[in-house]
């Protein structure tokens, strides 16, 4: 099952996952991320050992080429597995095994890898990388989105859509943004429209969160507040809804 695409994006060192599957809650088991360590993603059929304890070896300081050959050699299975994965410094590698279902491959790129199994062929994970490379400069959430856009656009998953997910960790072990959806005929619209909600409120706020650097964050949030009003007014301005299916706020 599945096809992913994980990144880092080199200016800032943010690390990332974007999946895609005609699988339930594809979110729950590939992607396995820790900020400033490293982030993996284990699929096919999937062993969610291979995440857990990639990240820990990462965080422990191999590289990733070691981790495979780890992982791999202990585990009888792995010729049914698919692997990819990167560290803070952009090093990665890629794995994918001999008897995992066609179509099944892997691409490996400065920063970021692709890969994918039961794909409806190669030109899945081509397309995904390519328009990963062609969107450099817009957010990493909007460059994965649209990489994964256009590996569906190309055939996706061959057996058809049911859930996606993309996790994004800046500098923290807690993720800066992680949406999901675990059972829908079209997954990728969905995850576009939860992006956009989390653009009207929730990626705001996760700007006020504390850190390891900041502990306490931010504790003023009249600035943030005022920010988002701001931007809330501008909407409705232009007559456009919110993507939120939401309650309406009540009066405090």
């Amino acid at each position: 099952m599945t096809w992913s695409i994980v990144a880092r994006e080199p200016e800032t060192g943010h690390l990332a996952i974007a999946v895609a599957t005609r699988f339930f809650a594809v979110g729950s088991l590939v992607p396995h991320i820790r900020g400033g360590i490293g982030a993996v993603a284990t699929q096919a059929f999937v062993s969610p050992l291979y995440g857990v304890d990639g990240v820990a070896m990462l965080a422990a300081g191999q590289t990733p080429d070691e981790i495979i050959k780890a992982l791999t050699m202990r585990d009888e299975g792995r010729e049914q597995r698919q692997l990819h994965l990167i560290d803070a410094k952009g090093n990665n590698a890629a794995f994918t095994g001999a008897k995992c279902i066609d179509w099944a491959g892997h691409l490996i790129d400065d920063n970021v890898s692709v890969a994918g199994n039961m794909l409806a062929g190669p030109q899945v994970i081509a397309e995904t990388l390519s328009t990963f490379q062609k969107t450099t400069g817009k957010p990493l959430a909007e460059r994965l989105l649209e990489a994964m856009r256009a590996g569906e656009d190309a055939g996706g998953d061959k057996r058809g859509r049911q859930s996606a997910a993309l996790v994004i960790h800046r500098t923290e072990d807690y993720p800066w943004l992680n949406i999901r959806v675990d059972d829908s005929a079209d997954p990728l619209t969905e995850l576009e429209r939860l992006y956009a909600v989390a653009q009207e409120r929730y990626l705001h706020v996760a700007e006020t969160m504390p850190t390891r650097s900041n502990p306490s964050g931010m504790i003023d949030r009249r600035d943030i507040d005022e920010k988002i009003a701001a931007l809330e007014a501008a909407r409705q301005a232009e007559g456009r809804p919110s993507a939120s299916y939401a309650t309406p706020l009540k009066a405090s």
